[in-house]
């Protein structure tokens, strides 16, 4: 919950705008200020104050235990055009909501945590759980220095800039070992403990022999991801409390399931039980691994638990982002949020060119020409499959004719896989031109690259035939200039001259071009590999210079229907 706290009219407007944008994330304290933020401090993961940094500075010192627990504190001045993050940057997430505050309010948000500054992640803000000299690892990185990454398992971390040789290190290890000096260990989420229990099973217990496990293993309980057993005992007593208190998921999975897991030692009494000849190991080994610590009873008379250990292989993590038609402000948050957060970037060299400077120091760029589709696609798998952290970038929806299609018929189930969507060169355009697309709209691609010309042809006949809105992509190039006078004679057979087509080229850049004509006038001299060019059905109509397909076949009554006419935008 976020607390938001003010003293004045112009902060209590603020104050109520960001609490009904976020009604479910938000409480807003009354009262004097000095109350609310105490209450609010306690009480709050974090808190917005729309007061002045040094008063909340005042207010907030007595209050100040660990970072790592302390909430986060944002102040907003009174004129809602600054969003502080004063406490709590990385470990109460003050940064972030700095950011999202001020897009709320239309402010503008000030970071000043120094790796922030200089676009390096937080060694604390990788999502893992980290021991040792976070702050001297971190200056290190800071100052320059040469900060090694010795990675004994593979886990897609976001780009850090680690050189190999330096004094101080970064250790990527489940192991049960302590750090040393000038050392950091990250704690990747690699072990499954499955558990078995009867009826009553006391959670020290559990505990007690979880812990006997992973020690006999030499793994870390940092490590630790989650608890596994049967969906019989999902909401056993002594499971349940002895995963809250180790801080991890309870997961379940059915009896076959459980079945099916090949297991070296299976046993009668679970089958007899549960309906399945192990619980311990197969819900240990259901999603893969090494089996460290076979099954093991627990020490009390008669036995009450039983519990197995497996390390599951790191999976890597393959973002396919679409980057948009190329307008800055058409690349999507989410697609940013992928760029930053991956170590290893593939993708065509011109498009890498557009974002490079989105992209963190410790970025590794893996960039190719023309034709190398296939190329890329196989490469960015690879590098996942090492555990990395990679994006695949296309432009446009990099489902639509790019990235996607190729990686995904590369990719196993072995790696993580995201789709982050992309603003198509067809809606960038189709936003030019007004709204060819309002009603039923299909988009075909003109290259014979790929697929059969007959193919290309049949599909454009059914569109025609249809009487569907047609976007067409990779129109005409210097060695291909006879698909789309071919495409538009089929089409012509079915539309009348007066058609209304748009012709859009490098659509939302500074150097694009649009022009609003018909079916009958199209000159295809105008068209080239970087346009798209939408044909209307016979419902569409340029109104006003715009083109107009409308929702229904049919005009509202009394209303008159333009005559199709020639125009440029």
């Amino acid at each position: 919950m976020i607390g938001l706290i003010s003293a004045t009219a112009a902060g209590a407007a603020a104050r109520d705008r960001l609490a009904a944008a976020w009604p479910d994330r938000t409480r807003v304290y009354d009262g004097p200020v000095g109350d609310a933020v105490r209450r609010a401090f306690a009480e709050c993961g974090q808190l917005v104050c729309f007061l002045a940094t040094g008063a909340v500075v005042r207010l907030v010192a007595p209050l100040l235990g660990d970072k790592a627990s302390d909430p986060g504190v944002v102040c907003v001045d009174e004129g809602g055009r600054f969003a502080v993050s004063l406490v709590g940057g990385h470990g109460g997430g003050a940064n972030e909501l700095a950011v999202a505050v001020a897009e709320v309010l239309g402010a503008r948000p000030v970071v000043t945590t120094a790796t922030d500054a200089v676009g390096i992640p937080g060694l604390d803000t990788l999502g893992l759980p980290v021991e040792g000299d976070v702050p001297g690892v971190t200056r290190a990185l800071l100052d320059g220095e040469p900060v090694a990454l010795d990675a004994e398992v593979a886990w897609p971390l976001p780009p850090v800039p680690f050189a190999p040789g330096g004094a101080h290190i970064v250790r990527l290890t489940d192991r049960a070992v302590a750090p040393g000096e000038r050392e950091v260990l990250l704690r990747p989420p690699t072990v499954v403990v499955g558990v078995g229990a009867s009826r009553g099973a006391p959670a020290d217990v559990v505990l007690a022999l979880v812990e006997d496990a992973l020690r006999e293993a030499g793994l870390s309980a940092l490590s630790l991801a989650e608890l596994a057993t049967v969906d019989a005992k999902r909401d056993e007593p002594g499971l349940v409390e002895a995963a809250r208190r180790l801080g991890v998921p309870l997961v379940t999975h059915s009896a076959g399931e459980l079945a099916d897991v090949e297991v070296p030692n299976p046993s009668d009494a679970p089958l007899a039980a549960v309906g399945t000849p192990s619980v311990a190991e197969a819900a240990a080994l259901i999603g893969g691994g090494e089996l460290l610590v076979p099954k093991r009873k627990s020490a009390d008379v008669p036995a009450t638990a039983t519990c197995a250990v497996v390390r599951r292989p790191g999976r890597g993590r393959l973002a396919v982002v679409g980057l948009g038609p190329g307008a800055r402000d058409l690349l999507t948050p989410r697609a940013k949020a992928e760029l930053a957060r991956a170590s290893v970037l593939v993708g065509l060299d011109q498009y890498v060119d557009q974002i490079r400077d989105l992209l963190r120091p410790g970025t590794r760029i893996l960039e190719s020409g023309l034709g190398a589709e296939e190329e890329r696609a196989r490469t960015a798998v690879e590098e996942a499959r090492r555990g990395q952290s990679v994006a695949l970038i296309g432009s446009g929806d990099a489902g639509v004719y790019a990235m996607a299609s190729p990686a995904l018929a590369e990719a196993s189930d072995d790696i993580d896989v995201v789709g982050v969507p992309g603003v198509t060169a067809a809606l960038a355009a189709g936003a030019i031109l007004g709204a060819p697309l309002g009603h039923d709209h299909v988009s075909i691609s003109l290259s014979d690259l790929h697929t059969p010309w007959e193919v290309i042809e049949r599909r454009v006949r059914a569109a025609a035939e249809a009487d569907i809105v047609v976007t067409f992509y990779n129109p005409r190039s210097r060695g291909r200039d006879w698909q789309l006078p071919k495409a538009l004679s089929i089409l012509a057979g079915h539309r009348e001259p007066g058609t209304p087509v748009g012709v859009v080229r490098n659509a939302s850049r500074p150097d694009g071009t649009a022009r609003l004509t018909t079916l009958g006038e199209l000159d295809p001299a105008w068209v080239d590999m970087m346009t798209v060019v939408t044909v209307g059905n016979t419902a569409t109509r340029n109104i006003a210079g715009r083109m107009v397909t409308p929702r229904g076949y049919r005009w509202q009554e009394n209303s008159p229907q333009p005559e199709p006419q020639e125009g440029a935008r």
